[in-house]
């Protein structure tokens, strides 16, 4: 919980995550950006103007290139932001590891009031906030404000877990000598993300408030340049990277080759499997939520239907009609379940995977058409027929399509729902605890989310997050989270006048 963060928000680039919260492209000349829109006058409550500073460490600044934040439901430009320059970055990094020296200072119970200060701040902006999402990322309104509440439980969860921070007293063997674990804080910890402006307008007013270095919590909005210099920087004691895979590999062989240490949330390619005994009014709504839900855009995002031979057809027909009876409109009006993709590329991807499914056998049930309205709307889509091993239904594509697929037997669906390189999220629909049991057992999910008559998608903040395999290993969120921007050491104390050796070596 003793950390020092250094944030680094990427656009697209070789270093970028997968799904931002901000979409950037360069910058053009335009007549009218959304926010001197009268409709979107909400977003100046945030501190936003027309050109933002994409750098932040006590003091705000941005000498980089200017690139601008589209929205995806009319692809209209929002507001434009100067990113950072290298050495911008290099005066960040020496700020913030002076900033660490004070805040590592401040006792954790301390620093978990200033946290439980800035959830309290947020949670006074969570429907702006939750709009600026919607407006930026694409999400409907409903998920934008589901998305600062995390943030908003997570400061909750931390407050509590900064009283809690600690390592056992252990029994020597030696007499007159105790063992003690020690842990400390990891550091300066880089984060490569995508990251909201007002999110640490917020952070630094609080920080500010309590006379704090704004520098504890730093910002450097950039590209490729900015992340490469944040993975290789060997002054940076952890890095974390949400992302792809492909990225994530990247960002991983760079911090690896300084022996840096990572935390990486990457892919998935989720399953859900579905029993001949499943509860089906449990089953359809399970699957389009975790199908449809963000537009197919969560890493936990269900991408692969299992079903049993003996209610494939049932369940394909009754998922096939909800799909049609999805509420597709702007994400910021109420009604609405389902909105655009996040970026143009997106929509291309979604394109490609519709012509790989057909030409690799699949059978197209609903959707599989860009839509015709401004934005980058596309329809949701189930496609049946194909080969559990089939190379699209092994690619993670980040877009509203799920694959069917029939099987026969336990064994067949477990290892189909493993034989992917991701090992993310995965769930099962059945009655039957002895399969429940095997399912969480050593043969069962190789997923590091196992669930069982429940989405893939919708986890909670009280339990470990993250997974196996290409995803990357990384844990967040949970009771022992605090663990990972720790180091550890074992302490011997001889309180004793003697100096005996462990394992009973004498040494006279």
């Amino acid at each position: 919980m003793q950390r020092v963060l250094l944030l680094t928000a990427l656009r697209h680039s070789a270093l970028t995550a997968k799904v931002c919260s901000v979409r950037f492209q360069p910058s053009a000349a335009m007549s009218t950006l959304l926010i001197n829109q009268p409709k979107y006058a909400w977003l100046k409550e945030l501190g936003l103007s027309e050109d933002n500073d994409g750098v932040y460490n006590g003091t705000w600044g941005g000498k980089g290139e200017v690139v601008t934040s589209y929205c995806p439901a009319n692809n209209e430009p929002i507001a434009r932001v100067r990113q950072a320059t290298l050495a911008e970055y290099e005066e960040t990094v020496q700020k913030a590891r002076e900033a660490w020296k004070v805040w590592a200072d401040i006792p954790a119970p301390k620093r978990g009031e200033i946290v439980r200060q800035i959830g309290d701040a947020l949670r006074k902006k969570i429907k702006v906030l939750g709009s600026l999402v919607s407006l930026e990322m694409g999400k409907i309104y409903v998920e934008g404000v589901g998305e600062v509440q995390e943030y908003v439980d997570v400061c909750d969860y931390a407050v509590g877990l900064s009283r809690m921070i600690g390592g056992p007293v252990l029994p020597s063997e030696r007499p007159g000598h105790a063992l003690i674990e020690q842990w400390n804080p990891v550091g300066l910890v880089g984060i490569i993300t995508a990251f909201n402006f007002p999110v640490a307008v917020i952070v630094a007013e609080v920080l500010e408030q309590n006379n704090l270095p704004g520098a504890i919590c730093s910002m450097t909005c950039g590209g490729a340049d900015i992340g490469t210099a944040l993975s290789k920087d060997e002054r940076v004691d952890l890095v974390s990277f949400t992302g792809s895979t492909q990225v994530g590999k990247q960002v991983a062989l760079m911090v690896q080759e300084r022996f840096g240490r990572q935390l990486l949330e990457l892919g998935g390619n989720n399953a859900i499997i579905v029993f001949e005994d499943a509860d089906l009014n449990l089953v359809v709504p399970s699957a389009l939520f975790a199908s449809v839900g963000t537009a197919g855009q969560r890493c936990t995002t269900t991408r692969r239907l299992m079903l049993h031979e003996s209610v494939h057809d049932e369940v394909v027909e009754r998922l096939s009609k909800a799909y049609k009876q999805v509420r597709i409109g702007d994400p910021w009006d109420r009604n609405t379940l389902y909105g655009p993709l996040h970026t143009k590329h997106a929509v291309q991807q979604y394109l490609a995977a519709i012509e790989q499914a057909k030409q690799q056998g699949g059978t197209l049930v609903c959707g599989g058409k860009v839509m015709d309205r401004p934005g980058n709307y596309v329809e949701p889509t189930i496609f049946t027929g194909l080969a559990h091993d089939a190379p699209i239904v092994h690619t993670e594509t980040f877009v509203p399509i799920l694959y069917v697929i029939k099987f026969k037997t336990e064994e067949e669906a477990f290892a189909w729902n493993n034989e992917v390189k991701q090992g993310l999220s995965s769930s099962i629909f059945t009655k039957d605890m002895g399969r429940v049991f095997r399912w969480l057992g050593p043969k069962g999910s190789d997923c590091g989310i196992v669930n069982v008559n429940i989405p893939t998608s919708g986890a909670e903040i009280g339990g470990a997050f993250g997974g196996e395999k290409h995803t990357g290993g990384g844990r967040e969120s949970g009771s022992d989270s605090w663990k990972q921007y720790m180091r550890r050491s074992t302490c011997t104390i001889n309180y004793s006048k003697d100096l005996p050796l462990a394992q009973g070596i004498k040494f006279e």
